[in-house]
């Protein structure tokens, strides 16, 4: 069974790979490419992706290929009160998808 994936979402970590075309992240990329999913980041993960050693050009040529979610002051007081959880992890459902660096493919539960 083929499961489809809507949408994407990179956190820093990933847009950083992105931009320095790690070949794993490339790969994974191709096949949400081809599942037709949206790249989705949070306006912050352009501040956290930026650094000195961040190719601006290409930073640039990423950019206009994703869509940036505005982080409202509800979403991070949302994200901060789950993060307190005693089990700190969430459910990942279609439109959530796993973040690129989880370690596995085949688990659910992501960590905070």
């Amino acid at each position: 069974m083929s499961e489809r994936i809507e949408t994407v979402v990179l956190d820093s970590e990933g847009l950083s790979a992105w931009i320095a075309q790690g070949r794993k992240l490339l790969a994974m990329l191709r096949v949400f490419h081809d599942m037709e999913a949206d790249l989705v980041i949070g306006a912050h993960t352009i501040v956290e992706a930026r650094h000195f050693r961040t190719n601006a050009p290409r930073l640039n040529w990423a950019l206009p290929r994703v869509k940036v979610e505005p982080v409202t002051e509800q979403a991070a007081r949302r994200r901060r009160n789950h993060a307190k959880a005693p089990d700190c992890t969430a459910t990942r459902t279609p439109s959530t998808p796993r973040s690129p660096r989880s370690r596995s493919a085949s688990r659910d539960p992501l960590p905070c």
